[in-house]
């Protein structure tokens, strides 16, 4: 679910920290140093990345424009190959037959079986296209908040750790209750002990 969805989940963020100039190229180079790159045709079996709103499959930073507004909206993808567990059964079964009837044997050693595991394992990762998907990102520059559509922890972290990778001097703070209430309202120190101090009420009986 994306920006243009008619039904939404968005994780929300402070930015802390500001660009000294130009805050649409810094934006523009931050990107572009982390842009997803194409893992087809690689053993690498996960790629993380910026990619554009408009074409995510060609991202393009250069031409395409990626702010609408104050806004600058973009893209984060995640490429990544899953291998099904029979497949590799499979693939490793006829490979390790065709290694005893090469070396006239009825058993291999346990190196001869993590050896064709692993040589199966760089071979399907290197044919399997991956699967691709796709986050919206809202960035409100002037008012210093992010929203990332989408509350899965796995995409949250990715999103977090590409972020601060680009955009140097630039921090995240995730927005729930408790840090909504730390930064918005004057709280004394033992206000905010009181507030560290709360946990979830369960309802369930």
């Amino acid at each position: 679910m994306g920006l243009l969805s008619a039904t939404q989940t968005i994780a929300r963020y402070r930015v802390e920290g500001s660009f000294s100039e130009n805050p649409t190229e810094q934006v523009r180079k931050g990107l572009k140093k982390q842009i997803i790159t194409d893992i087809d045709n690689e053993a690498q079996d996960m790629a993380v990345g910026w990619t554009s709103f408009e074409a995510p499959f060609t991202p393009d930073f250069d031409d395409a424009t990626f702010q609408i507004g104050t806004h600058y909206v973009f893209g984060m993808r995640i490429d990544k190959k899953s291998i099904p567990t029979k497949v590799v059964k499979q693939q490793v079964a006829i490979a390790s037959a065709k290694r005893l009837a090469e070396s006239d044997r009825e058993f291999l050693s346990k190196n001869e079986k993590s050896e064709i595991k692993e040589h199966v394992m760089n071979v399907l990762t290197i044919r399997i296209p991956p699967t691709p998907n796709v986050f919206d990102v809202v960035w409100q520059y002037e008012e210093q908040e992010v929203w990332l559509y989408s509350t899965q922890k796995a995409a949250n972290e990715e999103f977090e750790t590409l972020f601060n990778k680009s955009f140097s001097g630039i921090k995240l703070i995730r927005l729930f209750p408790y840090t909504q209430a730390d930064l918005t309202l004057a709280l004394s120190d033992t206000d905010r002990d009181r507030l560290s101090a709360i946990t979830p009420e369960d309802f369930t009986e």
